[in-house]
């Protein structure tokens, strides 16, 4: 036998949380490819002559342009007033609407009765009756909070009806096999089960809640992020048009992030 023995190399284990971050930067980068062509592309088109920049200005000037709002204040002015209406709303309809929703899916009785009305109005755009909300509310506030109300109670409550429904006969079954009573059964079957599909529902209304209030902020506001792209438009300050239009989207992508972690904190609660 030798002296000299022949060593392995050693294996260096990544750890799990480099692996983690790594990750995390791999997927933040695939996903930022597309919005940053289009922002390139935004940039690149109408200095080439593409693209009217009377327009559509190149990206970096309404980029300025909406610095220069954010810097006077007059853009958190907007923003404020329009996440004010956006969130009362939205909070209102989701209150009235999961119980409701609850209520109609699990006794047929309720359902039996409301459903006729319910179908008369779901198939009624929020817009399309906006002018009703005007003249029976006025051009205030509680005639755009109605609105919003309106247009978000519709995708949670045809949600949360159709979670309840379409929870697994067999955990009902066995659960009723158990001794649960209809309340537990409910409490702790039912309801968990059908969490995923409402908060299908409030992700879609926190989406609503956003467009529905640019355009009813377009009739009669005096503050609010629709009120300065129609501003805007009408004194032909188009980069500080695109500049809300930027605003807006930033708020809805933000709102739907949250939604999201909220799921994800309720679909925890469910396993457990």
């Amino acid at each position: 036998m030798s002296s000299s023995t022949l060593v392995a190399p050693k294996t260096v284990a990544v750890p799990v949380q480099a692996r983690r971050i790594a990750r995390f930067f791999g997927n933040a980068i695939t996903r930022s490819v597309a919005i940053l062509a289009l922002a390139l592309i935004w940039e690149i088109f109408p200095r080439l002559g593409v693209v009217d920049s009377t327009f559509l200005p190149p990206l970096s000037e309404v980029l300025v342009a909406w610095w220069d709002l954010a810097r006077s204040g007059e853009l958190w002015e907007h923003t404020q007033a329009s996440l004010t209406r956006s969130l009362v709303g939205f909070a209102l309809a989701i209150v009235v609407s999961i119980p409701l929703g609850l209520l109609i899916g699990w006794y047929k009785p309720v359902a039996n009765l409301l459903t006729p009305l319910l179908e008369v109005f779901r198939n009624t755009a929020a817009l399309a009756i906006l002018p009703v909300f005007v003249l029976i509310l006025g051009l205030g506030e509680t005639s755009k909070i109605a609105i919003i109300l309106y247009a978000c109670a519709w995708p949670i409550l045809l949600n949360t009806v159709s979670g309840v429904r379409t929870v697994d006969p067999l955990l009902i079954k066995s659960a009723r096999s158990l001794g649960l009573g209809p309340l537990s059964l409910f409490q702790k079957v039912v309801l968990p089960a059908a969490v995923p599909t409402i908060f299908t529902g409030i992700r879609l209304a926190g989406a609503y809640s956003i467009l529905i209030l640019i355009a009813a902020e377009m009739v009669g506001a005096k503050a609010g992020l629709g009120y300065l792209i129609n501003y805007a438009q009408y004194n032909f300050a188009v980069p500080d048009m695109y500049a809300g239009i930027i605003t807006i989207s930033g708020i809805g992508l933000i709102v739907n992030q949250l939604l999201i972690l909220t799921e994800r904190h309720f679909s925890t609660w469910r396993t457990n």
